[in-house]
């Protein structure tokens, strides 16, 4: 088994990705509220893209009822969620800052959490969660973007999934319409094209670009 170190990875991201856009990445802090189906695969891609350091939050533990669409295992079953998903980050890359906030996101306790991220991915299933989110990061965070997910469920077309700029801080990935009330379940598939709009976002902003 080839001995991978902080250097040859670093250098293999450069061969890619050229040394400006990985200092860039590495020198990053970005927030991700809620680990579960778009947190853990929004966290994955930005992993692997080389983001110096994540703090991720969520109160919530692994449950076998998440598997099918979230990127934790079997024997990951109820462990907390931020420590779940901090172990499978450390096997990407063993040398990404991890901040675990395995609390409930509050307004009285959002500032303090992602006060130091450029950048936070909200990644709520419930619309009063990502609404409260959004009002107290926009009011209490005036240096900070927000990328949101909006609309991933059921089995339409994954083509109707985009990212908008909603507002100047807020940038908006999704269809905006399919919700689980009305459409059904949430599939593995059409959650991961979402996070995926999500994480890129988050790359583009960092490399500054802008949608």
């Amino acid at each position: 088994m080839e001995n991978v170190t902080k250097q040859t990875l670093y250098q293999a991201r450069v061969e890619r990705h050229g040394e400006v856009a990985v200092q860039k990445m590495q020198s990053a802090c970005v927030g991700i509220a809620g680990l579960g189906g778009l947190g853990s695969h929004i966290a994955l891609s930005l992993a692997r893209m080389g983001v110096g350091k994540l703090v991720l939050a969520d109160f919530d533990r692994v449950d076998v009822t998440n598997l099918h669409r979230q990127q934790y295992f079997t024997e990951q079953v109820g462990l907390l969620k931020a420590e779940a998903l901090a172990d499978t980050l450390r096997k990407i890359d063993p040398w990404i800052q991890l901040e675990l906030h395995p609390v409930r996101l509050t307004p009285e306790n959002i500032s303090t959490i992602f006060g130091s991220c450029s950048i936070i991915c909200e990644a709520f299933d419930k619309a009063e969660e990502k609404a409260m989110l959004l009002e107290t990061v926009l009011t209490k965070l005036p240096h900070t973007v927000v990328v949101s997910g909006s609309g991933m469920a059921g089995t339409v077309s994954v083509n109707e999934i985009q990212t908008r700029k909603a507002m100047k801080r807020l940038y908006l990935c999704g269809d905006g319409e399919t919700d689980v009330a009305e459409y059904g379940s949430l599939f593995a598939s059409r959650v991961a094209v979402c996070a995926g709009h999500q994480a890129h976002m988050v790359l583009r902003l960092l490399l500054g670009e802008a949608e």
